[in-house]
């Protein structure tokens, strides 16, 4: 088990499924390193709690980054969408107790979460 592998692929999520004042995904301009101090804080704590607290309930850590960030911002997919037989309704339900949260480009160029 690895978190770097569930918080990259987290953060990965986050910026191709978020888009700019342009309305192009993030992550055809921008990566993680165009993350405000703040925001990524945010992100790894996020992250951490979520991951300690439910990391035996899944196999492969990549995947249930890129459907934490889904699932709490209720995407089309995530954990709900049969991936997960036995624990896809709880993770559902452990994912939303962390609410929505998006991305968006600061007046610095730099990208923050609300």
């Amino acid at each position: 088990m690895s978190f770097a592998s569930f918080t990259t692929s987290y953060i990965q999520t986050a910026l191709w499924s978020s888009i700019d004042d342009n309305g192009d995904p993030m992550n055809s301009k921008y990566n993680m390193y165009d993350i405000s101090e703040e925001t990524m804080v945010k992100i790894y704590d996020d992250c951490l709690k979520f991951y300690n607290e439910n990391c035996s309930l899944w196999e492969d850590d990549e995947t249930a980054g890129h459907d934490f960030w889904l699932t709490r911002n209720h995407s089309g997919a995530g954990f709900w969408d049969g991936d997960y037989p036995e624990n896809g309704d709880l993770l559902t339900e452990k994912s939303h107790t962390f609410g929505d949260y998006n991305l968006y480009i600061g007046d610095d160029g730099l990208i923050y979460g609300t």
